[in-house]
Order: structure tokens, then sequence, then C-alpha cells
């Protein structure tokens, strides 16, 4: 599986994000006023009111109160606080000169701006402020015995107005949150990728590691063991020359299944199954040809184990017995045990050759990557001398484990 493979895992989570991300563009879509004519309008209209219509006394007059009402709202978005309080004390002169004007609406155009970008206990206390203005006024200006009417009538207004400004700045903060769930949920995909990527190339390097290492181990030995028995003993020199040969198409088979390149008009027999237990014969009988006699015990049956496990099993033996075969003199023998269960499989590698104390340290790829693959199956791979003599490597595997993974 290559990098194009790994995209799937970006749909772990079906449709996440999609109910928001349609909500925020939505909102993006409705279209809007630039906003200093939106801000501007208002005003623009109560200023062209006030000089056009004949003002009953003190035009001059009527037009600046208006004006104080009005102009404050073109930076009521900047500053809704400040605002607020310019409108609400030229309310408040424009009450004490007993003068009414149609410019009072400015007073529930600056609360519910101050409702929309402040807190609730702001909004609630600027609706409290309008709403003593709005009882100044009834009493002042309400007809006699008509006081109750318009003062429910304004009190809506007021109690609208800010509840309104509350709304809207509750969704405002909604669709924000919205925005940052949906970018969140996007780079939270990305890095769910990017992993999956980089555990598909951790798997393919481990299995070209074990591919490779393995059958170019077996190679040179048989053909070392050739070029020995060139002289002496024709036939087996044939024989092991043709052992390199087919260790050669196994390797080349094996690399295609793992860079998952093979196509379909390849032929059936190199499309066979990923290795398992059942092929862990052939692995010893391979071994022993290049030199390193191999005895395979198996107890319990495999067959109910999944395929990636058998695959963990195999390449871990498989890597123990190369390491046998490059660091052992001739004459060093190997025991691979095997022991199934319904929950676990355990692994013992033994053979009986010395090792240098240098390898007492493990170093390079192949022991690393057996701890690798027996973690993703909850083991704890134990590789180092016997006490008797010889070199071990043991761990189980726990075929229920949470935390197993693709071999």
């Amino acid at each position: 599986m290559t990098e194009a493979a790994a995209e799937p895992s970006r749909a772990h989570r079906p449709g996440a994000g999609r109910p928001e991300r349609a909500v925020a563009a939505a909102a993006r879509r409705i279209p809007r006023l630039p906003t200093p004519v939106w801000d501007s309008l208002l005003p623009a209209l109560l200023l062209l009111n006030a000089a056009t219509t004949p003002a009953p006394r003190e035009p001059v007059l009527t037009v600046a109160l208006t004006a104080a009402l009005a102009l404050p709202l073109l930076w009521r978005r900047r500053a809704p606080l400040a605002v607020f309080g310019a409108v609400v004390a030229a309310a408040l002169v424009q009450w004490l000169l007993d003068i009414q004007l149609l410019a009072d609406i400015a007073v529930l155009v600056a609360l519910y701006t101050l409702a929309a970008h402040s807190a609730r206990r702001t909004a609630l206390a600027a609706g409290a402020v309008v709403e003593a203005g709005v009882l100044l006024a009834c009493l002042r200006w309400a007809p006699d015995g008509a006081f109750l009417t318009p003062f429910v009538a304004v009190t809506a207004m007021t109690a609208a107005a800010a509840v309104l400004g509350m709304n809207v700045r509750t969704t405002r903060a909604y669709l924000a949150a919205v925005e940052e769930r949906a970018a969140h949920l996007e780079r939270e995909q990305e890095q769910q990728a990017r992993l999956a990527v980089a555990e598909e190339r951790a798997r393919i390097t481990r299995e070209m590691h074990d591919i490779v290492t393995h059958n170019l181990s077996v190679m040179v030995a048989l053909a070392d063991a050739a070029g020995y028995a060139r002289q002496r003993s024709p036939d087996r020199a044939d024989a092991a020359m043709r052992q390199i040969s087919e260790t050669g198409r196994q390797a080349l088979t094996d690399m295609r299944r793992s860079l998952g390149v093979l196509r379909a008009d390849e032929p059936d027999a190199e499309r066979h199954p990923l290795p398992g237990i059942a092929q862990l014969d052939a692995l010893a009988e391979q071994m022993s040809a290049a030199g390193l006699p191999t005895g395979l015990e198996v107890e319990g049956g495999h067959d109910h184990l999944p395929a990636t496990a058998q695959l963990t099993v195999y390449r871990l033996v498989q890597e123990a017995l190369t390491n046998a075969l490059k660091h052992t003199p001739a004459g060093t023998r190997a025991t691979v045990r095997i022991r199934c269960s319904a929950g676990t499989v355990t692994v013992d590698v033994a053979d009986t050759g010395p090792r240098p104390l240098a390898s007492a340290a493990p170093s390079g790829h192949g022991i690393p990557g057996m701890r690798e693959r027996a973690a993703a199956y909850g083991g704890t791979l134990r590789a180092g001398p016997l006490p008797g003599g010889g070199w071990g490597v043991r761990t189980r595997l726990l075929l229920d484990s949470a935390g197993a993974v693709s071999a």
C-alpha cells in the first residue's frame, strides 16, 4: 500500500465536520452590504428627515439633537459601549429640553449593537438604562390617561432590541465555534492521514528489510557452497545454483506483494497468500540448504490464527534465523518452537553457535524491527545469549490485544 492507499484513513469518521462546514459556508454566502454603507444608512435617513420636516420649534436645535443621536451610530461596531453612552446622553438632553424626535430610534439601535457585541450582563444593564428612559419619556409625553399603552409598546421594542442583539451575539459565537471545529477536524484528518502514511512506510521498511536481508543472506551462503562444491560435487553445485535462483524469484515475489504493485496479468503462482506458519517448513529447509540446519516444532493448530498474526510469526522466525546464519560459524544448529493456543502464539528460536561480544548489543534494524512486530500484538521480545550457550529469541503474541495493528 502506497501513500495513495492511505487516503481511506481520512474517512475514519464518516461525515465528520460536514454539518459544521455547511453552516459556515451558508453563513459566508449570505450577501451583505459593505459595513460603512450599512452603518451610515440610518444616520443619513434621520438627518434627512430632520432637515426636511418642519419642526414645531427650534429647528436648528432639532437638527443638532438629531445629529447628536444619529452620528455616533457610525462608530457603533468599533466602540459599542461608548456609542451607547453618547446616544443615551443625547437622549437625556433631549428629554430635559422637552423635545420629541424620531431620532430616538437611535437608542434602540445602540442597545441592539451593545447587546450583540458585549456580555449578557452588560446587555441587561444597558436594557435597564433604556427602560428607565422609556419610563421618563412616557411620564412626560404620554397623553393623559394613556400611559400604559405607549409604555408597554416601547418596553416591548426595547426588550426586542436587547434580545435580538444577544441572539446575534450567540449566533456569531456559534458560527465561530463551528468554523474552528471544522478547521480542527480538517487538521485532525490530515494528521491521521500523515500517521497512516508513516505507519505504512514503516511497515514496508520492515518488510523490505526482512525480505532483502534474509534472501540475500541465503543466496550468499548458497553461492559460497556452490563455489566450494563446483569441483568436487558438480551435482551439489547445480542444486545450490537452482536454490539461489528460486530464492531470488521468491524475494522478487515478496517484494512485489509487499509494495502492492502486483498486476492483474501476472501468473497466479506469483500471487499466493502471505507467508504464515504453514510456510515455516519451507523456510527451515531453505536455511538448512544454506548451511544452518534448522529443526521446527509446531504445537497446537494454527488455522484459526489471523493472516497478519501468522505473517508476524513468519517474519520473526525468518529474521532470527537470518541473524543466526550471518553471525554464527559453520556447524551451528537452530531450533524453532511455535506454540499456538486460542489467544496467544509463543515463538521461540534458539541456536547453538557462539556470538561475538559486539553482537550482544543489537545493532541495525533487525532486532528493533522484531520488537516492533511483537509490540503490535502486545508482546515483549527477548533476544540475547542463552544460559547454556548459544543465542535465543523469544516472544508471545496476544491475538486479542487491542493494540494489534497490521504486521
